[in-house]
């Protein structure tokens, strides 16, 4: 895990010492394999501490709200990193700001659909966590689906609407009045299938496979929102 969440990385360099800030990144590393393993209702805060050779006293003393805080707090860290990636993609691959030509839209589109889709290999602890707040939604604190949610996918998701609003002012889509819903169905078209199939990356599919649902994907959106 980097430094990517400014969310809880940035403050937590501000407010600890050296020593005590190293001993965080430990314990939320190593919590990350354990969540992405065991899940949030599994993982016992024994396990957790065990795995990062810690005492449960010590675990409770840099995290007071023990397993929920901790779970939070790796979450919303690994969110920040694939968010972070997400939009780089997104401002490299399909620039409002430089629209592609009408011909090159839908090549851009499968770009960015299959860098997003390559994020789940670069990213496995995240996404693997994500798999399990998906199964474990009635178990997982409100707050800690809250904090993954404005960590995340609620950021990438405004990001990509406007850049549905930034190619239908090119006049290259026509979003119906509704760019979230645009947004929406790019991903559920492009993404979501793989991500269900491969179980978000444990079981990767074949890459023709892959560039097979992608493109389809992509071809469909296109019919249902190219402008004109």
């Amino acid at each position: 895990m980097s430094s990517g969440n400014e969310t809880w990385s940035a403050e937590a360099q501000r407010e600890l010492s050296p020593r005590k800030l190293e001993k965080q990144i430990a314990l939320a590393s190593a919590a990350c394999s354990v969540f992405g393993r065991e899940g949030y209702a599994r993982a016992s805060v024994d396990a957790l501490a065990a795995a990062a050779g810690v005492s449960t006293r010590t675990l409770y003393n840099h995290f007071p709200g023990g397993k929920a805080d901790l779970f939070r707090t790796v979450v919303t860290w690994t969110s920040g990193e694939v968010r972070d990636a997400q939009l780089a993609l997104l401002r490299a691959l399909v620039d409002p700001e430089r629209p592609p030509r009408p011909a090159e839209l839908e090549r851009d589109l499968i770009a960015l659909a299959r860098a997003f889709v390559g994020l789940m290999a670069d990213h496995p602890n995240h996404f693997a966590l994500v798999r399990h707040i998906h199964a474990e939604a009635d178990h997982v604190p409100p707050e800690v689906l809250a904090a993954w949610k404005d960590a995340g996918p609620g950021p990438v998701g405004r990001a990509l609407a406007e850049t549905m609003a930034g190619l239908a002012a090119a006049g290259l889509l026509d979003p119906h009045g509704d760019v979230a819903m645009a947004a929406a169905h790019f991903m559920a078209l492009t993404s979501h299938l793989i991500v269900q199939l491969s179980h978000y990356g444990v079981l990767p599919l074949p890459r023709e496979e892959t560039d097979r649902l992608i493109e389809a994907g992509v071809l469909a959106f296109v019919r249902a929102y190219r402008a004109g």
